[in-house]
This record gives C-alpha cells, sequence and structure tokens, in this order.
C-alpha cells in the first residue's frame, strides 16, 4: 500500500470517541431519570422515605460494583462490538422497565390500591406494605440497568484504547467522559418536565428507548482499526505509534492475535491494578453521591423541586459548569507530555494532584448556601468538574499500564470498586438523612442542625477524598511501570 501523506489521514476514530460520548450520554440520562423524579413524583405515590431512596441507589450501587467486576472480562472476552452491544441493550431494558414499578405495586397490593390515586391517599399498614412493595420492584429494574450499564466504561475504555496513542487517550476520554455531564445537563432540562406533562412513567420509556436507537447505529459503524474501511493507512500508523512494528496493518493484526490475555488472579497481583482500584473507590462514590441527590438537596434545602423553573436553573447551571470545565481535564497531561517531556503517567498523576483539589471547594457549598441557592449550584459544578477531569485521567492509566486485550479487565475492576464506594456513601447518606431529620436540632454539626448538618458531613468526606486517593496510588506506582505478558 503506498504512503498517504499525514495531511490525508482519516479520522474515523473521532467518530468512534463521538459514538462513545453519546453512548454515555444516555447511560447518565438513564441513569438520572430516579433521582430527577423520586422526591416530586414517585415519593408521594410510594410513600418513600430518604433511607428507602438511599437503599435503592446503595443496591444499585453494589450491584452495578459486583457486575463491572465481570463486565471488563466479559468485553476483553465478547470483543469490543458485541460486549458493547449487550451493554447498552439490557441497561435499556432495565431503564423501560422502571414504568411499569407501579403496575406491579398496584397489582400485588390489590383490593383498594389498583390505582395511583388509591396509592398516594393510603394510610396505616398500607403505607409500609406500598414502600415496601414498590421498593422491591425498583431494585430488580435497578439491577437490570447496573448489569448493563457496568459494561459501558470497561468497553469505552476498550475502544479508546483501540483507536487512539497513549498520548491521545486522556483527551478522547475527556471527551466521550463528558457524556457524563452532557447527560447529567439534558436529564434535569427533559425529565422533570417529561414526568409533569406526561407521567413520571413515560420519562423512563423515552429516555430508556435512546439506547436502542444508538445500539442500532452501532452495529454498522464499529470495526477493529485494522479491518475498518474508514480508517487509511495514515490513521492506522497514528494510531499504532506506540507498537514497535506500526508501519503496516498486517503486522499489528497478527501481533493482536498473538496478544496474551490475563487472568482475573493475575490481574490482582500487580500494583498498577490496586493503585487504579483504590483511587476509584475513594472518587467514585462522590460523583454518583452528587448525581443521585443533588436534586434532592435543592429542594429539601431551599424548596425547589425538580419541575419548578429555578430547581431546572440551578441543576442545569451546576452540570454546564462540570460539561464546559471537565473538558480541559484530557488537554492538561497531553500539554504536559508534549510541553514538558513527561510520559503520558507523570503528566497524568501531576494533573490528577491538581484536580484533586477541586472537591475541596465543597468544604464550602453549605455555609454558602445560608446566603443564595446558587452558590451551592456553583461549588458543587466546580468539584463535579474536577471529579470529571480526574475520571478522564484515572481511566487512562489503565491504557498507559496494561496491554490492549487487559484493558478492560483492569477497567472493571476499577469500576467494581468505585462501585462499592458508592455503595457505601449512598446507604450511609440515605440513613444519615433520615437520622438527621428526626432529631432535628439535637443532631449538629459544624453550625449547622438537622439535615443540613448532615449535608455538611458528606461534604466534607467528599473534600478530601480525592487528595487520601492520589498519595495512595503514588505510594503504590511512584513510576511509571508498563506491564508486559510474558
Amino acid at each position: 500500500m503506498s504512503q498517504i501523506n499525514k495531511t490525508t489521514m482519516s479520522n474515523w476514530r473521532w467518530i468512534m470517541c463521538a459514538m462513545l460520548f453519546f453512548a454515555t450520554t444516555v447511560n447518565y440520562m438513564d441513569r438520572q431519570v430516579l433521582s430527577l423524579t423520586w422526591k416530586d413524583f414517585i415519593s408521594p405515590e410510594f410513600h418513600w422515605t430518604d433511607e428507602i431512596y438511599g437503599n435503592i441507589t446503595a443496591t444499585f450501587s453494589i450491584f452495578y460494583a459486583v457486575a463491572n467486576l465481570f463486565a471488563g472480562k466479559f468485553v476483553d472476552w465478547m470483543g469490543t462490538k458485541k460486549g458493547y452491544l449487550w451493554a447498552i441493550v439490557i441497561w435499556s431494558l432495565g431503564a423501560v422497565l422502571h414504568a411499569f414499578c407501579g403496575m406491579f405495586t398496584e397489582g400485588w397490593m390489590g383490593g383498594d390500591y389498583t390505582s395511583k390515586a388509591a396509592l398516594i391517599g393510603a394510610t396505616g399498614d398500607a403505607v409500609f406494605a406500598i414502600a415496601t412493595i414498590s421498593m422491591y420492584a425498583f431494585l430488580f429494574c435497578r439491577c437490570i440497568l447496573a448489569l448493563g450499564e457496568a459494561g459501558n466504561f470497561p468497553a469505552a475504555i476498550k475502544v479508546t484504547a483501540e483507536y487512539f496513542p497513549k498520548k491521545d487517550r486522556a483527551f478522547a476520554t475527556a471527551i466521550f467522559n463528558s457524556g457524563a455531564s452532557v447527560g447529567a445537563l439534558a436529564a434535569p432540562a427533559t425529565i422533570p418536565l417529561l414526568a409533569k406533562a406526561m407521567g413520571w412513567e413515560m420519562a423512563f420509556i423515552i429516555i430508556g428507548a435512546l439506547g436502542f436507537i444508538w445500539a442500532g447505529i452501532w452495529i454498522f459503524v464499529y470495526e477493529k482499526p485494522n479491518k475498518s474501511s474508514h480508517v487509511n493507512a495514515a490513521e492506522l500508523n497514528y494510531i499504532n505509534q506506540d507498537d514497535a512494528d506500526h508501519n503496516a496493518a498486517a503486522p499489528v493484526e497478527t501481533e493482536e492475535k498473538k496478544e496474551k490475555h490475563m487472568s482475573f488472579l493475575q490481574a490482582f497481583s500487580y500494583r498498577q491494578t490496586w493503585s487504579f482500584a483504590f483511587g476509584k473507590f475513594m472518587t467514585d462514590g462522590v460523583w454518583w453521591f452528587f448525581l443521585f441527590w443533588a436534586p434532592a438537596y435543592f429542594s429539601d434545602q431551599y424548596g425547589y423541586t425538580s419541575d419548578s423553573s429555578m430547581g431546572i436553573a440551578l441543576i442545569f447551571t451546576l452540570y454546564a459548569i462540570v460539561t464546559v470545565l471537565s473538558m480541559f481535564g484530557g488537554y492538561l497531561p497531553k500539554l504536559f507530555v508534549e510541553k514538558k517531556g513527561m510520559n503520558p503517567y507523570q503528566g497524568r498523576m501531576l494533573a490528577m494532584l491538581i484536580f484533586a483539589f477541586f472537591p475541596m471547594l465543597a468544604l464550602f457549598a453549605q455555609p454558602m448556601g445560608q446566603y443564595s441557592a446558587w452558590w451551592p449550584a456553583i461549588i458543587i459544578g466546580l468539584v463535579g468538574a474536577g471529579h470529571q477531569a480526574w475520571s478522564a485521567n484515572i481511566f487512562s492509566t489503565t491504557g498507559d499500564m496494561f496491554p490492549k486485550s487487559a484493558v478492560a479487565t483492569i477497567t472493571g475492576i476499577g469500576s467494581m470498586a468505585g462501585g462499592v464506594g458508592s455503595f457505601l456513601i449512598n446507604k450511609g447518606s440515605g440513613q444519615l438523612f433520615t437520622f438527621a431529620e428526626g432529631q432535628g436540632a439535637a443532631f449538629q454539626f459544624m453550625g449547622f442542625e438537622g439535615k443540613p448538618a448532615a449535608y455538611m458531613i458528606v461534604f466534607c468526606i467528599c473534600a478530601v477524598a480525592y487528595l487520601i486517593g492520589w498519595v495512595v496510588m503514588k505510594a503504590l506506582v511512584p513510576k511509571y511501570k508498563p506491564i508486559v505478558l510474558e
């Protein structure tokens, strides 16, 4: 094949990045439907407390964690195309099934409780029964959602490792990972209005259906770079610049076939695995806490429901800040590598240290909220931007240190650890908020009392999580040391 000038390089890798972006956007919109509807639409119907909602989000988190342990291995075994397809079809099905939880609860209760009005007007023991039955119905749907969603990031990181050289991976990851922010940004502008106009059930159905559309497109657009008719020789050489022999497609294909796979037991024998997993454990829960609880926070503390114009504006502003600022998260290590001559791991760790200081701003969210609800919205937005920038880089460390055949497996292990961290913070928060609300003025912390004091406690935990995570990661892997499978 004749050498193609660099100026004529195809750019199919960015089409792949766009597909990952849209998948992640849909992923987070599906995840957000419940958090944006439970307080103002679902809770009155099923008589939920903060603790019940905390149980649901915590169960989702722990099931997501366990599923991640196998999702990465599943994607490595099944292959990127089929693995990603299975993931989004399963989570989209789970998202749609939420819409039938009310019907299930009515059918189970029977008797005088076969309508939404009857459920809302229930009293006495029926309240407890309705809350419990509906909780388990939602738990079932959340577990299906978690099972599918567990495949998103292992598959997306694997695609990034396949289509981008190491120096570009954090930037590409930052772009597709911003889909989480865009999904969280689009959700408050659409989901509460859908729920208000058409019922909360239709919000789950409409948002869930988006995943099936993506799956139909994915079937036709994805192939590995060396097999894709959309990737020319110049782009393939650029993608494979980290390999010793990257001047032609055929040697790359041969090498891929010979590449060895890593077992679970072997994966846990490396410090690099534990470093990635601990970083995810300490920080994923922070993002998920704000994702799941921010709408309820503004409703509880300031009286702005998720479908009110002010409630929508606050959440929209929060995630607009996350979306715009987090894009720089992937560019910063690229700058360190190209301008400062650092290796990718050095540049990434320095960038992550900088981003680890952003969550410290969470310490000011509750105090500043005494003046205006806009202050916590802005501050939480900055914290979220720091997380997304951190997330883009910590995901990319797997591609820096592990062979492509093991990237999804390691990503799955780390995401499992992140899910465990999320379980702890969501379960603990739900119990803490319910307890603090019951105690009222008797529960105090740093000048706050009742539920505001409980929020302040969680904000303090979120503030220091990233610095602790970074210190332990650096201690486990002080220098760049890639894994080579013998």
